[in-house]
């Protein structure tokens, strides 16, 4: 017994390290998701996990499928559901984790029929969140057979969970520097091609801004490809 204990607190702590390291990685974020729920899955034995992430581009906001270990394709369908429906819409809604014994007999859980299918019984269902913020998603996790989730279990799907939601916002932050780094080096581009108008054209440097503007609306290329064109053309 003591071996059996031991050998499953050594899987966890490898599903903590493996994940932290995942995290800290600069992989696309779909990427990073499909590893941790397939980390999770494996440590913990479940038959399915899967990664809820709330869309706040749509009125009114939806939670969509983003990454799941699960191999049938039924369930790997790419699919949403409303922001407060189901299980995942009342734990994002509430902040709050679910324990639940028999999916077939639990009033929010609204895929029964996938679940028979499947042969999915226990839930666990945690919020994504990183510290007092927004809740951004749910982790959801199922056996296929009746499961209790111990606290020690559920303190250890929520220390991913928490992983998980440090490695979206490491994503969004990442993805936001380069937007502002395109952003900063385009308008540096434009600038110069500006200047390169303007000693050609005589041109004032909103007069060569709008030219730049029309041949790029007229052309349908980015101003940017316009103004590099501008550049070359000088160069040569």
């Amino acid at each position: 017994m003591g071996s059996v204990d031991s050998d499953t607190h050594e899987k966890h702590i490898q599903a903590i390290t493996d994940i932290s390291r995942v995290i800290t990685t600069e992989q696309p974020i779909n990427e990073a998701l499909q590893r941790i729920v397939l980390t999770t899955a494996r440590a913990l034995a479940y038959e399915v996990c899967s990664i809820w992430l709330v869309d706040d581009s749509v009125s009114p906001r939806r939670i969509r499928l983003k990454a799941t270990q699960a191999v049938d394709p039924e369930y790997a369908r790419p699919r949403s559901i409303g922001r407060v429906e189901g299980v995942a819409g009342f734990v994002a809604t509430h902040n709050q984790t679910l324990r639940i014994r028999d999916v077939l007999k639990e009033p929010r859980f609204k895929e029964k029929e996938l679940a028979r299918k499947l042969g999915l019984v226990s839930m666990l269902s945690i919020p994504l969140q990183v510290r007092d913020e927004e809740i951004i998603g749910v982790m959801n996790a199922f056996t296929n057979e009746p499961h209790e989730f111990p606290p020690a279990e559920v303190n250890l799907v929520t220390a991913i969970a928490n992983l998980t939601a440090l490695a979206i916002l490491n994503a969004d932050l990442r993805e936001g520097m380069q937007a502002a780094r395109e952003e900063l080096e385009n308008r540096k581009v434009i600038e110069r091609a500006k200047e390169v108008l303007a000693r050609r054209r005589d041109l004032s440097g909103d007069q060569a801004f709008r030219w730049i503007q029309k041949r790029s609306m007229d052309s349908r290329k980015s101003m940017r490809q316009i103004a590099e064109a501008v550049i070359l053309s000088e160069d040569v």
